[in-house]
């Protein structure tokens, strides 16, 4: 099916300001529809959830929209669809809830390749309450995380395994499944960091193996919040705490005060106008799987062609091995010049392409850039090849001292 960026860009405001946007990984650009659906929700009449009042129901039918909109795009369950400020903010929440069951002896894996918000909550609440933290680490030629690098830290007192879907930083994909097989021989969780996997490829979450899997609606052309989604069951078996007169019904007992309702209508927006990249006909989940499909196999044409041009510049170094499965995601520095500097310049030229670590700080530091990282340039659905030009017209011309 014909995937036609220039219509899905019309539909886009910010890119009428011209730049060429990189900068995806960080915060896709967002749709008119999810403006509309924020403004309109933001405005209407509304009240915190009941079912007396016409402002109590909308109310309560955003939030239902919201769930079933997040359940077909993972293809979760809506009864186990977590609503939160941000990811780390939910992860903090569910490492602190599942650790209140961890002590000394036990153990938690966590790995270099991931985002610090799939790594520091894990760390900290191992050391609150005497668990041990193991390590695993990845290949800083490839960029690749072995499935044997987590299975051989599995051991009988494994708790839970947190791992990414897609580093946010070099795009590397390790094989979820795989590790979710042995992660549960081991009687462990899974916790995957799915924010920079979701926009780039059609999710299933029972398929991946996920305990829990964590997004970010901002990262798919949505508003600022964040998603875990899990089992209903699993959920029903953790204890957060909480406030005494809320809820105690999965998921909500997981949701610290009043939703953003006009947030979650965003996100039903984003979501629909996802399903719509191509055109179909069918369930909302069918033609989310049509459109991410179509979305992935244009993004990875754009990023040979990325990938081709940036190895044809002298003195340009890339990281991780560019035939490797990853999204559409390349970072790169310019010899002899700090990424800073190449950002900066690309800046000038309408191209936003930042550099630094991203919070990927301990990938960035295995890779040997340190805290400072390198330039990411990352492509999203509504990127096109004269953005790709731009980027490598930009590179090229880079001021070399």
């Amino acid at each position: 099916m014909t995937y036609d960026v220039q219509t899905i860009r019309k539909h886009f405001p910010a890119l009428a300001e011209g730049a060429a946007h990189f900068d995806g990984p960080g915060g896709s650009q967002v749709p008119g529809v999810v403006g509309d659906a924020v403004v309109a929700t933001l405005c209407s009449a509304i009240a915190n959830r009941g079912v007396v009042t016409a402002a109590e129901r909308r109310a309560n039918a955003v939030v239902a929209e919201a769930r079933a909109a997040v359940g077909d795009l993972l293809a979760a369950d809506p009864r186990g669809v977590v609503f939160g400020r941000s990811m780390t903010q939910l992860t903090y929440d569910f490492s602190r809830t599942l650790a209140k069951h961890w002590g000394p002896g036990d153990e938690v894996v966590v790995t270099r390749l991931d985002h610090d918000a799939d790594i520091r909550p894990w760390v900290q609440a191992a050391a609150a309450c005497g668990a041990t933290v193991r390590w695993a680490d990845f290949d800083p030629a490839t960029g690749v995380l072995a499935t044997e690098a987590i299975t051989r830290l599995l051991t009988g007192r494994t708790r839970l395994v947190a791992v990414t879907a897609a580093s946010n930083l070099l795009g590397t994909r390790p094989d979820v499944p795989a590790i979710a097989a042995a992660v549960h021989d081991a009687g462990a969780l899974l916790y995957v960091d799915g924010v920079h996997l979701t926009p780039h490829a059609p999710v299933d979450v029972t398929a991946l193996g996920a305990d829990f899997y964590a997004c970010s609606p901002y990262k798919f052309f949505g508003p600022h919040l964040g998603v875990v989604a899990a089992a209903p069951s699993l959920l029903e078996t953790l204890r957060p705490d909480k406030l005494l007169p809320s809820t105690d019904a999965v998921p909500e007992r997981f949701e610290l005060g009043t939703l953003p309702y006009e947030l979650l209508a965003g996100t039903t927006a984003a979501i629909e106008f996802l399903a719509g990249l191509v055109p179909g006909t069918g369930t909302r989940r069918s033609r989310l799987v049509a459109s991410l499909t179509a979305a992935e196999e244009h993004e990875a044409a754009l990023l040979a062609r990325l990938d081709s041009g940036l190895a044809s510049i002298p003195g340009v170094t890339r990281y991780g091995a560019p035939d490797r499965r990853r999204t559409p995601t390349v970072l790169f520095s310019v010899d002899g010049v700090a990424s800073q500097a190449v950002y900066e310049h690309l800046g000038t030229l309408g191209v936003n392409a930042p550099a630094g670590s991203f919070y990927a700080i301990e990938c960035s530091r295995h890779l040997g850039l340190g805290d400072t990282g390198a330039v990411r340039a990352g492509i999203a659905p509504y990127t096109s090849e004269s953005d790709v030009d731009r980027l490598l017209a930009g590179v090229a011309s880079v001021p070399r001292g």
